[in-house]
């Protein structure tokens, strides 16, 4: 094991997702388990540049596997993407003894992470913690399964209301530049149709579909939305097929900052777990400048490099699949 390892500092920053907490845990008691002390770094890169650093121990992190959020709390900082605000970050670290990172949180954690590693060279560790399940390196993110199962209980309970009445539901989930959440949303969720980022599906092509159901008499319908979706959120959607259709009820549900709260899904706890052993053992022996994934059931180390210039594909097998299933 790596011996120039003491004292590590753990934060959270970003978007918050469900899972963040028991990655904290497992990073916590693994750095203890290994005699080495940590520190919690609260608010992200603006509690590093405001010196907002606390020890912990193991039972520092007790009763949180459970819980939703961060105990850390998080935050996006635009002082560190200065060079001024970095340096104040490096100072207050070494201040307080603190020679390693991780860091768990999404892509724009791992950009800021990468450039302060290039520039003082403190060997960091990055555990992908973000609902989108958009980062390169890993089969799952840490808060994809909760919120994905947070967006399908609700659309479960929407569908009791469509059925009850001739209505249309468009319904909006997260997913800015990535549609995972939607498609395994719209396949647990039976939407007639799926719209996400990665397809080009335009609004002739979501009329057609929308006719042919109302051809057939099928009294309600739903419709599931990524956030950035090329052709519209669900208002706009809704708006635009309203002013052409006569057979349903329209009906508009933007799910939104649920699908980021709630208690962790036991795949969620336990995904994040290991992901945090790996992180402080990675350190230990060495590891640095690189994000923990998990591939194919097994933990994997892909550099800093590899995982801002690449993201995570959809799963076109999922876009097959839900195509099928709507008719």
């Amino acid at each position: 094991m790596e011996k120039n390892i003491s004292k590590i500092g753990v934060f959270t920053s970003g978007g918050d997702a469900p899972g963040m907490n028991a990655a904290i845990r497992a990073v916590v008691r693994t750095a203890i388990y290994y005699k080495k002390e940590v520190f919690g770094i609260v608010q992200g890169y603006d509690g590093m540049i405001a010196g907002d650093i606390v020890k912990l121990g193991a039972r520092s992190v007790s009763n949180i596997l459970q819980r939703g959020g961060t105990i850390l709390k998080t935050a996006r900082s635009k002082e560190f993407r200065t060079k001024e605000g970095r340096k104040k970050a490096y100072d207050n670290l070494t201040k307080n003894g603190i020679d390693s990172l991780v860091a768990i949180g999404g892509d724009g954690t791992f950009t800021g992470l990468n450039v302060f590693y290039e520039e003082f060279g403190i060997p960091s560790i990055c555990i992908p913690g973000t609902i989108d399940n958009d980062l390169a390196g890993t089969d799952y993110t840490i808060g994809f399964d909760t919120a994905t199962n947070t967006a399908v209980e609700a659309i479960d309970k929407i569908r009791d209301t469509a059925l009850s009445h001739n209505r249309l539901f468009f319904i909006e989930v997260m997913g800015r530049h990535s549609g995972y959440i939607g498609i395994n949303c719209g396949i647990a969720g039976g939407a007639v149709a799926t719209i996400i980022p990665e397809e080009d599906v335009t609004l002739e092509q979501l009329f057609q579909k929308l006719d042919e159901g109302g051809k057939t008499n099928k009294k309600s319908s739903l419709i599931v939305v990524a956030e950035g979706s090329k052709i519209g959120g669900a208002m706009d959607l809704a708006k635009k097929f309203a002013e052409r259709n006569n057979y349903f009820d329209i009906k508009v549900t933007i799910i939104g900052h649920l699908q980021r709260g709630g208690n962790p899904t036991y795949f969620d706890r336990v995904l994040a777990s290991k992901m945090g052993v790996a992180a402080i053992e990675g350190l230990l022996n060495g590891k640095s400048g690189c994000m923990v994934g998990m591939r194919n059931n097994q933990i994997v180390y892909n550099s800093f490099e590899t995982i801002i210039h690449n993201k995570h594909e959809i799963d076109h097998e999922a876009v097959r699949i839900s195509k099928i299933l709507s008719i």
